[in-house]
């Protein structure tokens, strides 16, 4: 835990999805997937407090079930940021950071990796991960997010398409580049959707109109971008695995399974 600045941990939970209804509360190994996901944040040495915040009964009770933090929010919101920071209005806090409520195994060591740049500088106000693309699939797969920074570390573009694009090579071999220190023959880089704010950028950002490149995306983080604000991004050899569907659900009580 930073001794400098209160570090609060929110995860943005709701019972609706298209894919996968009551998502939060399937079961893992006889746990809701949201109480993994709490863990493993609490785990994260640079968290002060971690904080569930959802819009819907259920889901408070059960983390309260287990002992977790959960906060009622409003069911108008229309991205799990706002949400974040509604929670974070009315806490005492520095840092914020926004943890996905669908990755049940996120590594606590990306939570502090995350957390760092901003222990650091306040300037940019936003921090992120991203971690190589050595799968050309995934490299042209739209659901996946590529993000590509500049030498030192700050975001140009977040992007669904396969950016950089090898003019030469594709579809070929590796693509030959080099990136905040990431070593040749990999395509690009994942953009993982793990985010530190300074509290005053993300109540300022919630308060933002939704922009065209973020509409024409899909993406939030380009409401960042195109308002004139930086994004640190920083590489990360950890990889997390996210549930959008229950055959996901399946892969993760496998892996766990593997690893008792």
């Amino acid at each position: 835990m930073s001794g400098k600045k209160k570090i609060l941990a929110v995860i943005p939970v709701r019972w609706a999805s298209t894919r996968f209804p009551g998502k939060p509360l399937a079961l893992i190994h006889g746990k809701p997937m949201i109480q993994w996901v709490a863990e493993q944040a609490e785990k994260a040495r640079l968290v002060s407090e971690v904080v569930v915040a959802t819009d819907d009964t259920r889901i408070f009770n059960a983390v309260k079930k287990f002992g977790g933090r959960a906060v009622m929010t409003s069911a108008e919101h229309s991205t799990g940021t706002d949400r974040v920071a509604e929670v974070a209005e009315t806490i005492e806090c520095g840092i914020v950071v926004n943890i996905q409520g669908d990755e049940p195994l996120i590594p606590p060591e990306n939570i502090d990796l995350v957390i760092r740049p901003l222990l650091d500088s306040s300037d940019p106000p936003v921090s992120t991960l991203m971690t190589a693309l050595r799968d050309l699939e995934e490299m042209f797969n739209p659901d996946v997010c590529k993000v590509v920074a500049d030498d030192n570390g700050r975001a140009l573009y977040f992007t669904r398409a396969p950016v950089p694009y090898d003019r030469e090579a594709w579809p070929g071999g590796a693509h030959e580049t080099e990136q905040n220190g990431a070593t040749s023959g990999v395509y690009g880089f994942k953009h993982i959707g793990l985010y530190a704010y300074t509290k005053p950028f993300l109540l300022r950002f919630s308060r933002l109109k939704a922009s065209r490149l973020e509409n024409l995306e899909k993406l939030e983080q380009l409401r960042v971008l195109e308002n004139g604000y930086a994004i640190r991004v920083t590489e990360t050899e950890r990889n997390s695995i996210g549930v959008d569907r229950l055959e996901d659900l399946n892969a993760i009580e496998q892996l766990l399974s593997k690893n008792k």
